[in-house]
Order: structure tokens, then C-alpha cells, then sequence
């Protein structure tokens, strides 16, 4: 019989969910390459809600992260149910404690004291007009992202302007950080280096549609494929070396110029998607990093 890899999900993107997001097709993407590139190696894949009774992970040899992007309001139970199955001897990939250190966005902080260079950031434990208004003196800047500690894929996120600044009274309900709006999201776009068992696969540079900051494809973002340069591609790995783990399966570097180089926005571990389509390797990477890991 087959080992079963999980592919961990929720009803966002469980392709026969009700409650399907509009950019749910990037799940499909990402098992579509996993799937036959699995199977080439004797693997079963197995797309599974994280919340489901544990007993419906039974027989599991691993479960990926996948599309489980429904874990920023659920933090807690999401680490609580992880390190459930990593107790049952699942490999958990990646790791409960590096979920636990990369989950609030305050790993920054920890990147930048490893010499990773990073984007200057405001951190508060709630965001108010007042500390919006702040922000444009204390960073020099017309303009403001205002996101959560806790957070993915942009929702939640506000942008404001000495213009258009919030109303009285606002604040952003949880945990935040405030960043100057850096103008390379649109002038340039955003990198993604994607990295499996701590190797190079592919990078992805992505822009906003006209008129949006926002890269995410549910706001229109647009991805293409590159070859890096090769002071953008050390950059990148700089920001993977600086990481206080070597036991990730894969990683996602999101970096942004900034005064000429390239900064890293986040340091994706946890369920971030890996642009199957413009890495066409991919399957094949991850199939063979999760064959070491089950040798």
C-alpha cells in the first residue's frame, strides 16, 4: 500500500467546499504538480480540512501545510492540532515550532538582528488613527501600510495617506505593524524565491493590477516567471541562511527593493503558495525532498 502524504487545507479551498475563495484554484494548482510527482514515488496524496477529527488523520506519514489559509484567526488550534499529529508521529512540514516562531510577523525583528536587511516597521500591539498619523512624520513618507501581526494573503490590510487618513476613532482590532508604502510594489513588483530542502527551485516576480498595491492574485496581481539576477538571488539566500532552522521542506523569500537593494517583506513557511506553474519542477523537488525526509 501506498504512504499517504496529507495535504493540509480548510473550506476556503477544499475543492469541494461551499465556501470555495476565489483564488481556491491555486490549491488545485499546487496538488495537480504534487499528485503524479508523489505517486512516481510510491506516495498517495491526500487533501485533508487541518480541523478535521484526528482520527481522519490515521495512517498519515506526513501532512504538508498546503492551503490551510484559515490559520491567522485561529492561531492557537491551528499549533494545538499540529503538534496533536506530530505527537502521533506525522512529519509535520514544516515543523510545529517554526509555524510557532514565523505565524506573528514580529520574526522580523529577529531577522533583522541575524542581518537580514528589512522594510522599517512600527510594532503595536493596536493600531489607532493617531499612531497612523504618527507614522508619516516618524517615517518620512506621505503614505502607510497598516497590517496585521497576524496575517496573510493582505486581507485586513489598510493603506493611508496624509490625505486620506483614518476616521476618528479607528483602530485596526488587532495587533499590527505600520510600514512606510514603498513605491517599487508598483514601479517594480515584488520577488518570490522559492526554496525546497533548503535548495533553490524557481522565482517569480509579481505585480499589482493598476491602481492596487496589493500582489495577491484576488486582487488582480499578476505573476510572472524570471531568471533572478544573481545579487537578487544571494540576497535571498542571504535571508534563508539568517533563518534559525534547517529543517524546513520549503520556503518562500518575498523581497521588495528598497534604497537599491532588495529587503525581505516576509519569510513564507508556513502555507504559502509555491507557483507551481512558473516552476515546473516543483513536484518533482518537493517529492523528492519528502522521500529523504520518510527514508
Amino acid at each position: 500500500m501506498a504512504a499517504r502524504i496529507g495535504f493540509l487545507a480548510c473550506p476556503g479551498t477544499l475543492p469541494a467546499s461551499p465556501e470555495r475563495r476565489s483564488d481556491a484554484y491555486e490549491h488545485d494548482r499546487q496538488v495537480d504538480a504534487l499528485r503524479p510527482a508523489l505517486a512516481d514515488r510510491g506516495f498517495e496524496l491526500i487533501e485533508i480540512d487541518w480541523a478535521a477529527p484526528l482520527a481522519d488523520f490515521e495512517g498519515l506519514a506526513l501532512v504538508m501545510l498546503g492551503t490551510a489559509w484559515d490559520y491567522q484567526d485561529r492561531l492557537d488550534e491551528f499549533l494545538t492540532r499540529l503538534e496533536a499529529l506530530e505527537a502521533r508521529g506525522i512529519a509535520v512540514c514544516n515543523p510545529p515550532h517554526v509555524v510557532r516562531w514565523n505565524a506573528r510577523k514580529t520574526y522580523l525583528q529577529d531577522l533583522a538582528e541575524r542581518g537580514a536587511a528589512t522594510v522599517p516597521t512600527l510594532w503595536l500591539d493596536e493600531a489607532s488613527r493617531g499612531d497612523v498619523l504618527s507614522a508619516f512624520d516618524r517615517f518620512g513618507t506621505d503614505r502607510v501600510v497598516v497590517k496585521r501581526q497576524v496575517g496573510a494573503g493582505a486581507l485586513g490590510q489598510h493603506s493611508f495617506t496624509r490625505d486620506d487618513t483614518p476616521a476618528a476613532g479607528w483602530t485596526l482590532g488587532h495587533p499590527a505593524m505600520i510600514q512606510p508604502f514603498l513605491p517599487a510594489i508598483a514601479e517594480e513588483g515584488e520577488y518570490s524565491f522559492v526554496f525546497i530542502g533548503g535548495a533553490f527551485s524557481h522565482a517569480i516576480l509579481k505585480r499589482p493590477a493598476a491602481g492596487d498595491y496589493r500582489i495577491q492574485s484576488m486582487f488582480g496581481g499578476i505573476d510572472t516567471a524570471i531568471k533572478p539576477a544573481p545579487a537578487d538571488l544571494a540576497a535571498a539566500e542571504a535571508v534563508l541562511a539568517s533563518l534559525p532552522f534547517h529543517d524546513l521542506l520549503y520556503a518562500r523569500i518575498d523581497m521588495i527593493r528598497a534604497g537599491g537593494t532588495l529587503a525581505v517583506m516576509e519569510a513564507e513557511l508556513i502555507e504559502p503558495f509555491l507557483y507551481p506553474l512558473e516552476g515546473p519542477g516543483l513536484g518533482t523537488r518537493i517529492a523528492d525532498a519528502v522521500a529523504r525526509l520518510l527514508a
